[in-house]
């Protein structure tokens, strides 16, 4: 989504002052975007704790690699990423990512919001993986492609649990299917 507030020249030069060692440098990057990387962990693990586990992990790999960091790039858009991997991966560890058939049938079986809601809370009613997908797609911008390597299946299978899941989200935000 947008940019944070800060320009880029200053992220530039907080980058150069925690290379150097400068702790006030990393706080003040840690505090510039670690609202945004808490928001995404939470929406693809719906769990607090965990999101906050993402958040320090996240902050921790920056640090390990400040010094790859290139100077021109933008800190967030890598930090978001490696959030995200993080995400898939915990999930992952924790058998949330089921079968096809099985997340086929969770997809399809998701009651409909008994009213109009908000976004979130029908990301919520998702299973982990199916909103993971639904949210690296739709709001990071992660193509089928970059999906499909990252959960190890072919592109086919993310366009398939997508549309399912977007299907699933369009009817339960349409007041028709409102009883």
């Amino acid at each position: 989504m947008g940019e944070p507030p800060g320009n880029q020249a200053s992220e530039t030069e907080r980058l150069r002052r925690a290379r150097r060692g400068d702790d006030a440098a990393f706080e003040a990057i840690y505090r510039e975007h670690a609202r945004a990387i808490h928001a995404l962990a939470l929406r693809l693990t719906g769990n607090n704790a965990a999101a906050e586990d993402i958040v320090q992990e996240t902050f921790l790999r920056m640090f390990g690699f400040l010094s790859g960091l290139r100077d021109d790039t933008p800190l967030r858009p890598w930090l978001k990423r490696v959030a995200a991997n993080l995400a898939i991966d915990r999930l992952r560890r924790e058998h949330r990512l089921s079968d096809d058939q099985a997340l086929a049938e969770a997809v399809d079986a998701a009651a409909p919001p008994a009213t109009l809601a908000e976004a979130d809370a029908l990301l919520r009613r998702l299973p982990p993986l199916v909103r993971t997908l639904v949210w690296l797609h739709e709001m990071e911008g992660w193509s089928h492609e970059e999906l499909a390597q990252r959960f190890r299946r072919s592109p086919s299978w993310s366009k398939s649990i997508l549309s399912r899941a977007l299907a699933r989200l369009r009817a339960g935000l349409d007041p028709e299917n409102e009883a």
